[in-house]
């Protein structure tokens, strides 16, 4: 909307014209959507206390975590309103990505929301079933992979696979395939951040460091020279991605201010769901799929130790890791939580760094 308005008051004054530049908006986007969470935050925490939206801790798992129980938890409705207001506000809204970046993101959310709701609000221990949340995470998944592909064409680097540190390297998967990839892509990605909000602050760190490379990624497959220079895939449009990118960002940045250690305030499933699918649906359209693997290598760890976890106690009726996700396994070896934390994050700063490096090393 801000967008919209500056280019209005551009044609009267110049000095608007400044507003069209993306790398503006994503540091205007980075600090409205920090300030929303600042200003927000103590009265979302506040009404949900009210709420009496307290979370869940379960009695089995590691003994440390039961002074947790009755935070306030669903906290990810204040993540979501400030990306989708900064979102709004600094972003071209005649951007189609944009909004398919949105509605996947806040569609997503609903369904955490319901589910946390169900649990929590309602003292539904079940929520909403598993059975009936991959249903509707598929829905949004494939309904986003359609709309790219009729979007986009068909064009090999439009529904293609693109491999990293290779030049010109895209197996074309053609439109049924391009789907395929989107589903597993935006739900596989969903649900591993999902896995990995377990400890404060543990999953929205990593968050907004793959949200801050994807906003290079963005802008380079946006810029047609950049895309050419660099070996990217050009997609036309991209670039106003870069706007939603670093409003989950800073959305992220401001709501670590009340979830870091000692948590003021979980994410819940609606915040955690969402934002795995807001990094999925941006890897698939800058054509990043690889690279999110690598920079959220430990959004993967997390869900591979819990479906390891299961395999082998079904097979051998033995646990692998003392306890699932991984990052309880650690904390019952003997690592405090915020050495568990903090150690994630800095393998998250080194893969994010190893997966910048694929734009040059090719």
């Amino acid at each position: 909307m801000l967008l919209l308005l500056t280019q209005w008051l551009g044609e009267s004054i110049r000095a608007f014209h400044v507003f069209n530049y993306i790398t503006l908006r994503a540091v205007l986007a980075t600090m409205t959507a920090l300030g929303i969470s600042w200003v927000m935050g103590p009265w979302v925490i506040r009404k949900l206390t009210d709420l009496k939206v307290g979370q869940v801790v379960r009695t089995d798992g590691v003994q440390t975590h039961l002074i947790k129980a009755g935070t306030p938890t669903m906290g990810g409705t204040l993540i979501l309103l400030a990306i989708g207001l900064t979102t709004l506000l600094w972003g071209d809204l005649r951007n189609k990505y944009v909004w398919l970046a949105l509605i996947v993101t806040m569609s997503t959310g609903v369904i955490g929301f319901v589910d946390d709701y169900r649990k929590i609000a309602l003292k539904d221990p079940k929520g909403l079933s598993a059975k009936a949340k991959l249903f509707w995470q598929s829905l949004i998944a494939i309904g986003a992979g359609v709309f790219l592909v009729y979007a986009g064409g068909s064009l090999p680097a439009n529904t293609g696979f693109v491999i990293p540190f290779f030049k010109q390297i895209i197996y074309p998967f053609g439109a049924v395939g391009f789907c395929v990839l989107t589903y597993f892509v935006i739900v596989g990605t969903s649900n591993a951040v999902n896995l990995t909000d377990g400890l404060d602050g543990l999953a929205i760190m990593p968050t907004v460091l793959i949200s801050f490379a994807f906003c290079i990624f963005a802008y380079v497959a946006g810029n047609v020279v950049f895309s050419k220079y660099l070996g990217v895939p050009f997609v036309p449009g991209a670039g106003e991605l870069v706007i939603f990118c670093a409003a989950m960002a800073g959305a992220g940045l401001g709501f670590l201010w009340f979830n870091a250690y000692p948590a003021e305030v979980f994410m819940g499933d609606v915040g955690a769901l969402a934002l795995g699918a807001g990094l999925g649906i941006v890897a698939v359209i800058v054509r990043q799929e690889i690279v999110l693997l690598i920079m959220g290598g430990v959004f993967v760890m997390e869900a591979l130790s819990v479906m390891i976890q299961v395999a082998s106690f079904k097979l051998r009726g033995k646990r692998v890791f003392r306890m699932a996700p991984i990052h309880h396994h650690y904390e019952l070896k003997g690592w405090k939580e915020t050495q568990v934390v903090v150690r994630f994050w800095i393998i998250t700063m080194l893969l994010v760094l190893a997966g910048l490096a694929t734009l040059k090393l090719r």
